[in-house]
């Protein structure tokens, strides 16, 4: 993601202001609250694999993939608006903000998740982790057209370059330069982290004028509730509920709600781009993650690579926000 047009400096350069009231902007509590998103967004890969096989999730089984997804997200929605009526919160939307916020919910949730969830159906979780990270290239690349301050640079266009190096060695397959890519793996893969991308701009947006908790609550709810929609129209069902599995749904419902609240509030107080830095670390926690749980093999050479390629990219797309907090 790229960083949005600023205004009085970096937040990060001057902790003992007036606004630090706002604890969202000190610096320590920033990295340990992006630190610790990462980590949970990493985790949703190997537990999504997971989920698959505890409720008999078939790869072709779209509609029960769509159920999965929409349970995940319309119980994180639920929990987020609990929490902000528990803490006092006006949990009512503004009638001007009803349909954006309506739209963010079906384009950042609905959207990208349908996406994601037949990508990672199709696709390993180690490939899975590693090709989301591409969302990243995609916020400078929309940042180029939408902040006049941010335009592509040298040293932005190599940063993408690596990045895509590691998206096409993550796919070399075992028969010398052959490539293993589907539409349905690796491409919706992809195109979830681009919705992800714009979706994260918008709701930054957003988050001006509403709670950062409420927005998300809704946009996780309405998003959610499209999802089961999609599900049952499709015909999809889901069998084998049990501890497990219902202890592994409610785990992803709290990952996505504390993740995406948590980082909503962040977004809000910080521009972008002091953010952006973080997100080479979601796919080294997918990746050792989905390692751990999956037995997925995380030592290949072409992992390796890719994931290396991958993270020195936006380090070189981020390395210049990075710079001007030092």
């Amino acid at each position: 993601m790229a960083a949005p047009p600023r205004a009085g400096g970096d937040v990060f350069s001057r902790p003992r202001l007036a606004s630090s009231t706002h604890l969202y902007s000190n610096r320590r509590f920033v990295v340990g609250v992006a630190l610790f998103c990462c980590l949970l967004w990493g985790s949703a890969f190997p537990a999504v694999k997971a989920g698959y096989a505890l409720l008999h999730v078939a790869k072709s089984d779209t509609g029960a993939q769509m159920l999965f997804a929409g349970w995940r997200f319309f119980a994180a929605g639920l929990i987020l608006l609990v929490l902000a009526v528990a803490s006092r919160r006006p949990i009512a939307v503004p009638r001007a903000q009803i349909g954006r916020l309506m739209g963010l919910g079906v384009f950042q949730t609905t959207l990208q998740y349908v996406f994601f969830y037949i990508g990672l159906a199709h696709a390993t979780g180690v490939k899975s982790s590693i090709m989301n990270a591409t969302g990243a290239f995609f916020g400078v690349v929309l940042a180029h057209f939408l902040f006049p301050n941010d335009k592509l640079t040298p040293r932005k266009v190599m940063g993408c370059l690596l990045g895509f190096a590691g998206v096409l060695a993550v796919n070399l397959g075992g028969k010398g330069f052959d490539f293993e890519f589907s539409l349905l793996g690796e491409g919706f893969v992809v195109a979830a982290a681009f919705v992800l991308a714009a979706g994260s701009i918008w709701g930054r947006a957003i988050s001006q004028t509403i709670d950062p908790m409420v927005m998300t609550g809704w946009q996780l709810a309405i998003g959610g509730g499209v999802l089961l929609a999609i599900g049952a129209v499709a015909g999809g069902h889901l069998e084998a509920f049990d501890a497990r599995s219902l202890a592994l749904l409610a785990y992803m419902a709290g990952l996505s709600a504390a993740a995406f609240a948590l980082w909503s509030l962040l977004l809000k107080h910080n521009p972008v781009g002091l953010l952006a830095v973080f997100n080479f670390l979601i796919p080294v926690f997918g990746v050792l993650l989905s390692a751990l749980f999956l037995r997925e093999p995380v030592l290949a050479w072409k992992n390796a690579a890719a994931l290396a390629l991958v993270c020195g990219g936006i380090v070189l797309v981020t390395g210049r926000a990075r710079s001007r907090q030092g």
